[in-house]
């Protein structure tokens, strides 16, 4: 076995699906975590390639095996683990696996895909515009969006924010439908770029993130990334291929 870098035992424990890094805290707390056969401190530093890691008693891989899965996101529905308002969450609509977090926000009143992995590493370089992985949606529209606007979507506007534009923009199926593809998802970005230049957002679905498309998945609905979906949404975000598998 090749060696790994060392890692803090929090983030080996959530990268393994064992708990979150907060609930690993709470193992290790509790002294249910043993690094070589000795009960762990909390902060520790282990090398997965060397160390032996057990929770209660049970030996956590040394490689890690990362859960990918992509959903369906209905209205309605809440882009977080857990809601304080006791509103439905997207952790409702699947298996619960450990660790696994959603990619990013899809606001409460839009739909479509959502990524959702128990792979740090590829949260965050999927989620921060420095990788580049773009998202592409469309919108309904209160009427008629005109050649001026969809130019306008592209130059930018200023919202209260800071600056904001679509990389592309187009009218899809309707004149009151468009489709436009944002680098970055601020809170409700799209939807206030499309207030800037005086339309309503009736609809909003997200059709895509970076290469992986929304399909004939059912609304409500999650699966297991194909590896090769896995392989290029890896690529699109500048991370190497794995050493691991989906699920």
């Amino acid at each position: 076995m090749s060696a790994q870098p060392a890692e803090r035992l929090n983030r080996f424990l959530a990268r393994r699906g064992v708990a979150s890094r907060r609930g690993a805290d709470e193992l290790i707390a509790d002294g249910r975590v043993t690094v070589n056969g000795e009960v762990s401190r909390l902060g520790a530093v282990v090398s997965p390639s060397m160390d032996r890691v057990s929770v209660d008693g049970r030996r956590i891989p040394a490689r890690a095996v990362a859960v990918t899965i992509v959903l369906n996101k209905p209205a309605g529905v809440v882009t977080t683990r857990s809601d304080p308002y006791q509103r439905r969450t997207v952790m409702d609509l699947i298996e619960p696996v450990p660790g696994l977090v959603p990619v990013g926000r899809l606001d409460a009143d839009s739909r479509g895909l959502l990524v959702l992995t128990t792979d740090g590493d590829l949260a965050h370089a999927v989620s921060h515009p420095r990788h580049g992985v773009t998202k592409r949606y469309l919108a309904t529209l209160d009427r008629a969006i005109s050649p001026e606007q969809l130019d306008q979507l592209t130059i930018g506007v200023e919202l209260e924010d800071g600056p904001a534009r679509a990389i592309a923009a187009k009218r899809s199926g309707s004149d009151s439908v468009a489709e436009v593809v944002m680098a970055e998802g601020r809170k409700r970005e799209v939807r206030r770029l499309f207030a800037a230049i005086g339309l309503d957002v009736r609809d909003l679905v997200r059709i895509a993130v970076g290469p992986l498309e929304l399909g004939a998945l059912p609304e409500g609905e999650a699966r297991a990334l194909l590896p090769a979906e896995l392989s290029s949404l890896r690529a699109a975000a500048g991370l190497q291929a794995p050493a691991r598998r989906s699920r």
